[in-house]
């Protein structure tokens, strides 16, 4: 089988907390012949993934290390406390770092906040995933401060989050190998961006409203040549037709 007879398909990879659902939809409802495959990976493996083409791009978190992939930001997350329900901050709406200084606060391996400083009292020990350290916060053992996607992702019926302010916050973007921007990979540059199916900048179809403008023209000018005929007056007729009958001004001597 040679290359030109491999179907089009695109892959995406994914890191944890970000939820792609809305964008595969609208990619599967403009390009149906195109199959988008889900690639989970987590936030440290991402641009690994991407490098050695696991995917052709990638709902990353940001920074992307090194100058080989290209970034386009897309949001940035709020940034929370996961606690105990009956916690002293669950009666609050926010809380500042300072607010939790005498608190423990885990840090685990995997975080993806890049912390100069963690609030809070470090654990004696470091948690491995996320996943591991809301299960400590469940135990009583500690605070987690993480992005609040990830907080709704491993969500618990005995523990609530809070925002917490002055602290990192996530950036969350769409990144893929640099020199590797395929028209599938501008496709889906154009559904993050917001871009119509008919963009001048997006992908075009045959359908488009670059093939109606034309009609459009044509239709206005047809409207225009069968509106009201010029010279026509209140008695009818035309004064070009009157004219005729009375014939050219006599010149006075």
């Amino acid at each position: 089988m040679t290359g030109s007879d491999v179907s089009p398909s695109f892959r995406l990879a994914y890191v944890p907390g970000v939820t792609p659902t809305k964008w595969v939809r609208i990619w599967n409802e403009r390009l149906p012949d195109v199959p988008l495959t889900l690639v989970p990976v987590s936030a440290a493996e991402a641009p690994a993934a991407l490098r050695a083409g696991d995917a052709d791009a990638g709902l990353v978190r940001l920074p992307v290390d090194g100058t080989d992939l290209s970034a386009i930001p897309l949001y940035t997350e709020t940034t929370v406390v996961v606690i105990p329900k009956d916690h002293l901050v669950a009666a609050v709406e926010e809380v500042s770092a300072g607010d939790l200084a005498d608190d423990v606060v885990l840090h685990p391996l995997d975080d993806t906040l890049g912390w100069d400083d963690p609030p809070g009292v470090p654990a004696k020990e470091r948690p491995a995933t996320t996943a591991d350290a809301v299960e400590l916060v469940a135990a009583g053992i500690g605070l987690l401060v993480v992005p609040q996607s990830l907080a709704r992702l491993h969500h618990r019926k005995d523990l609530t989050y809070r925002t917490v302010t002055d602290v990192p916050q996530s950036r969350v973007a769409l990144s893929w190998p640099e020199g590797e921007t395929t028209d599938l990979v501008e496709h889906f540059i154009g559904i993050v961006r917001g871009r119509t199916v008919n963009s001048t900048r997006g992908p075009r179809t045959p359908d488009g409203p670059k093939s109606e403008r034309p009609e459009k023209k044509k239709g206005a000018a047809s409207r225009k040549a069968a509106g009201k005929p010029a010279g026509r007056t209140a008695r009818g007729g035309s004064a070009a037709s009157r004219g005729a009958k009375r014939g050219k001004p006599r010149r006075r001597s």
